[in-house]
């Protein structure tokens, strides 16, 4: 035996001398295994939801009343709605787009009496905005629209399948705000 291989033998009786016995070592690797398909298995529902959810709200978005908003009108009046009166820069900084693409949104909004404009009391230079009753009711015409197309597809599912979704909408919603 060469010297180098009497040494490395030496390595190996050392190493299982030290190493866990086969039961528990094959328990560590079926762990391991579990753990990384439990990491495949997540990130593969995470695209399945990624891509049936971008299939449903696109769709959902093609959904427009006569004489309906457009997709940033709606935006803004449903921010206004939630949210309250705000300035036009604020609703810019949370819909994430530019102060003059914004203006633009809300221009076409006040020119339908979607929109009033009014001073901040507190501070005379700022101009606070707010939904009209108008604007309002069309908000709702939309979501109304919208939640019609949901309500008649999901006449057809059967009464199994609805309360298999009806036990993912929490699941859904925290998975949302986490984002």
């Amino acid at each position: 035996m060469f010297s180098g291989d009497a040494q490395a033998t030496a390595g190996v009786a050392a190493a299982a001398e030290t190493a866990d016995p086969p039961h528990v070592a094959s328990t560590a690797a079926a762990a391991e295994t579990a753990e990384t398909a439990e990491v495949a298995d997540v990130r593969r529902l995470a695209l399945a939801l990624r891509l049936s959810v971008g299939i449903l709200i696109r769709r959902i978005r093609q959904v427009s009343p006569t004489g309906g908003l457009t997709i940033p009108e709606s935006a803004a009046l449903a921010r206004l709605d939630r949210g309250g009166p705000a300035t036009s820069a604020a609703l810019a900084r949370q819909e994430q787009i530019s102060p003059q693409a914004m203006g633009a949104t809300l221009g076409s909004l006040e020119a339908r009496g979607y929109l009033e404009r009014r001073r901040d009391p507190s501070d005379g230079r700022q101009v606070i905005l707010s939904a009209t009753e108008a604007g309002l009711a069309a908000l709702n015409s939309r979501r109304d629209a919208r939640t019609d197309l949901i309500a008649d597809v999901l006449a057809g599912f059967t009464s199994a399948e609805l309360e298999r979704l009806a036990a993912a909408v929490p699941l859904l919603t925290r998975l949302a705000e986490k984002l």
